[in-house]
């Protein structure tokens, strides 16, 4: 018992607080971006991620185990893909992009308004340790979405930004591209794996989140 008491006690208790707020946070931003995908999709007229549970802020539905510990290492990531028929679309080439951009969007959206809770609560809030763990938790979860907005925006298959890029292709190439999506995760692991993305990524990131920054504060 004692031998318990002093590894508790040899902790970095605020470590692991961090730690912690940081994991909620990346929950939150891949749940929100996956259930909007979702919603876009079924307010265009496909139920099928509806049927099959995705249609929810469960983050046990969208979770891919690895994309949630790139989140948390290297501060972008992703969900299970949601399914999506685009045979369920009045124009699936637009369909299909407006639902790959309800994602991205609906983060950077969240990022928007983590950081204006920010302001209220470094204006507005008593100065107490609760308040400054909270004010830590909307800035984390703010850089998190603009992290996994700007990652999700890059027009590399099967990311959301190529379903974007792939709208404006005439038909065929449109046809054949989707066909050969399947293998554009390998690419993607690749880059990923060997940094390939870090140093535009990076700044891409930086660039919109301080963007947002000096907008709003």
């Amino acid at each position: 018992m004692n031998d318990f008491a002093e590894f508790w006690s040899s902790l970095d208790r605020t470590a692991m607080l961090r730690a912690f707020l940081r994991l909620i946070a990346v929950l939150l931003c891949l749940t929100v971006h996956e259930t909007c995908h979702a919603l876009a999709a079924y307010a265009l007229g496909d139920p099928t991620a509806k049927k099959r549970n995705r249609l929810s802020l469960n983050p046990l539905h969208h979770i891919d185990w690895f994309g949630l510990a790139a989140m948390l290492t290297l501060g972008f990531g992703w969900a299970k893909p949601v399914p999506v028929d685009m045979r369920y679309f009045k124009n699936p080439k637009q369909g299909m992009a407006m639902t790959a951009l309800a994602g991205p969007a609906s983060n950077l959206l969240f990022a928007l308004v983590s950081l204006l809770l920010c302001r209220a609560v470094l204006y507005h809030a008593p100065d107490t340790a609760a308040w400054g763990w909270f004010f830590v938790f909307l800035e984390t979860l703010a850089a998190l979405n603009v992290g996994l907005g700007v990652f999700n925006l890059l027009p590399i298959s099967p990311l959301d930004g190529s379903k974007v890029l792939f709208a404006v292709l005439p038909d065929a190439a449109y046809e054949k591209l989707m066909y050969y999506e399947r293998y554009g995760v390998f690419i993607l692991y690749a880059l990923i794996f060997f940094g390939a993305l870090d140093g535009f990524l990076g700044k891409a990131v930086s660039a919109v989140f301080n963007a947002m920054v000096n907008l709003i504060f």
